[in-house]
């Protein structure tokens, strides 16, 4: 019998500046503990906590900021598997079941990535056409599906 994979739960954020609608230019930050890999925002989320609460503590955690406008969310959890190398450092996780939120900073948010435990070391707010070209690595097909969406839905 085939051994069912284990899913860490998890909340992921695409950040919008602040100009948002006006210009339509989302959050990308450069990971510290690997070579030029560029992500959107992420975390665990808590045994007990909420989707919403986990996505604000993350935030904060990793940008510095939980001042932000939830503008819309995916509708469905995804699933992925960790590359072999991941994996061996996330056991007993075999991936991670994410939920996604588009999100709008708000135009007094301050980001610092100087945080109590820093997972970035740079970010910068790009275009929707330049992130494929940023994001070549295996979440790369999620961040397609995922933007398409929030495309889809008027948003981006």
């Amino acid at each position: 019998m085939k051994e069912e994979k284990k899913y860490r739960p998890n909340v992921a954020a695409v950040v919008l500046s602040p100009s948002y609608p006006f210009e339509c230019k989302i959050l990308l930050a450069r990971r510290n503990d690997m070579e030029e890999i560029w992500q959107f925002p992420q975390g665990g989320i808590d045994e007990g906590e909420s989707v919403k609460n986990a996505l604000l503590r993350e935030l904060k955690e990793e940008i510095g900021t939980d001042e932000v406008e939830i503008l819309a969310e995916f509708p469905e959890w995804i699933n992925y598997d960790f590359p072999s190398k991941i994996a061996q450092k996330m056991c007993p996780y075999d991936g991670q079941s994410q939920k996604y939120f588009l999100l709008r900073l708000k135009a007094n948010a301050k980001i610092n990535l100087n945080t109590k435990n820093p997972e970035f070391n740079a970010y910068k707010f790009v275009f929707l056409d330049e992130i494929f070209s940023m994001t070549n690595h295996f979440k790369k097909p999620i961040y397609v599906k995922v933007l398409k969406h929030f495309k889809e839905g008027g948003y981006l």
